[in-house]
C-alpha cells in the first residue's frame, strides 16, 4: 500500500533534527508560549498578526465569532468542501447558504454567490480547495460592494499563490491547517488564524483561552496549539519549497500520462503556483471512479455535498441547485501525492489508472 502522506519517511530523513528539537524543547521552562511561531508564520504568509489554535476548524469558528457573526446572519459557503467550511457557520448560530462550484476549479461560483445573496448575508467562507487557487478579484469586489466579510479558508493552500499573491493574504482574515494530511503538518494537527487587524487578533486570542484578558471577560474555548507542535511545524516549513517542487513534479507527470485518458485533470496554468495538497481527477461516472479507487485504494474528497450530510436535516439553511457540486462528489478521486512518493510508486499509480480504464 502506498503511504498516504509520507511523514514517516520524512522523519527518517530528518531524525537527528527532530531529536535535537525535542531535547531543546524538554530543557525549556515554558511549554505554553507560541508567540515566536506566530510571529514567524505571520511574516512568512505576509500578514501582521497570527493566532495559533488547535485546528483550522477552530480558526474558522473564532473568525466568525470575533467579527460578530451570529444568530440572524447568513454566511455564503460552498457545497463542495470539508465539513468545517460550513459547520463553523452553524457553530456561531448563523445560517449557512450553500453555493455551487465551477467544475474547472472546484471553487465557489461567482454566479451562484450572486444568486444566493440576500440582505442577511454578512460573510463568505471561501476555500482554496485542494491547494488550487483562482482569480478571486470579482468575488472580492462583490464582497466589498455588499459589505460582506471575506473569510479566506486557506487550510489546504499553504505555499500556493496566484499571480504572485500568496494564499492567506486575500481575505479580511484567513486560516490555515496543520492537520496530518496537509503539505505542512503538525504531530497533533493545529491551525492558525491570520489578520491585519490588531483588535480582531486580540479578540481571537481571548476566545482561544477561555475568554481571558485581564480576567475572564467573555465566553471562550480551550484551543491553544501545543508549543512542541509549533516547533515541529517550523522545522518542516524549512523544507516546504523543496517539497512543493517534488509534488509539482509528480503532478506534471500525472498530467502528462493522463492527457489522453477519459478523465479530467487540473493542469497547471502560468499564473498559479500550486502546492498540490491533493491531486484530484474526475471521471465520466461513478463506475469508472470505483474501478480506479478499488485498484489503488485511493481516497474521495468529497463524496457527499455538504448540504446533504445528515447534520443538516434539522438545521435551517438555503441552497442553490448545486448540480456541479453533486457531479464533483460523484466523480472525483484523489490520487497519492506527497514529497516522499517514490518514482516507482508514481509509475505504479499511472499504470493502475491506465489499466483500470
Amino acid at each position: 500500500m502506498i503511504p498516504y502522506d509520507g511523514w514517516d519517511r520524512e522523519y527518517q530523513e530528518n531524525k537527528e533534527q527532530y531529536q535535537e528539537l525535542f531535547n531543546n524543547f524538554m530543557s525549556q521552562a515554558n511549554y505554553e508560549d507560541n508567540s515566536l511561531f506566530e510571529d514567524k508564520f505571520a511574516r512568512r504568509i505576509g500578514r501582521k498578526h497570527c493566532v495559533s489554535v488547535s485546528s483550522a476548524t477552530d480558526a474558522l469558528h473564532f473568525a466568525l465569532l470575533a467579527h460578530g457573526i451570529g444568530s440572524g446572519d447568513e454566511v455564503l459557503v460552498t457545497d463542495f468542501s470539508w465539513i468545517s467550511s460550513s459547520a463553523c457557520v452553524s457553530m456561531v448560530g448563523a445560517t449557512p447558504v450553500f453555493c455551487d462550484i465551477d467544475l474547472d476549479s472546484y471553487h465557489m461560483s461567482l454566479d451562484s454567490v450572486k444568486r444566493m445573496y440576500s440582505d442577511k448575508v454578512k460573510a463568505i467562507v471561501y476555500p482554496h480547495l485542494f491547494g488550487n487557487m483562482t482569480d478571486t478579484s470579482e468575488i472580492e469586489e462583490f464582497c466589498k460592494e455588499k459589505n460582506i466579510l471575506f473569510v479566506e479558508d486557506a487550510a489546504q493552500s499553504l505555499g500556493s499563490s496566484f499571480n504572485g499573491i500568496p494564499a492567506g493574504t486575500i481575505g479580511d482574515c484567513s486560516v490555515f491547517s496543520f492537520n496530518t494530511n496537509k503539505v505542512i503538518a503538525g504531530i497533533t494537527g493545529g491551525g492558525a488564524f491570520l489578520t491585519d487587524n490588531q483588535e480582531i487578533a486580540n479578540t481571537v486570542k481571548m476566545i482561544r483561552r477561555h475568554g481571558k484578558d485581564k480576567d475572564f471577560s467573555m465566553l471562550g474555548y480551550n484551543s491553544r496549539m501545543y508549543v512542541l507542535n509549533g516547533k515541529i511545524i517550523e522545522l518542516r516549513l524549512q523544507h516546504a519549497e523543496r517539497n512543493q517542487k517534488r509534488r509539482q513534479q509528480i503532478a506534471y507527470k500525472y498530467n502528462t500520462e493522463f492527457a489522453s485518458l477519459p478523465i479530467t485533470t487540473q493542469n497547471a496554468i502560468e499564473e498559479l503556483d500550486h502546492n498540490y495538497h491533493k491531486y484530484v481527477i474526475r471521471f465520466e461516472n461513478k463506475e469508472k471512479r470505483k474501478q480506479v479507487k478499488n485498484a489503488i485504494g485511493a481516497s474521495i474528497h468529497y463524496e457527499t455535498p455538504l448540504s446533504e450530510n445528515s447534520m443538516y436535516m434539522n438545521i435551517e439553511f438555503r441552497r442553490d441547485m448545486c448540480t456541479a457540486s453533486k457531479q464533483a462528489s460523484d466523480t472525483v478521486l484523489s490520487l497519492p501525492i506527497h514529497a516522499w512518493l517514490r518514482d516507482s510508486e508514481v509509475d505504479y499509480v499511472i499504470k493502475t489508472v491506465k489499466d483500470a480504464l
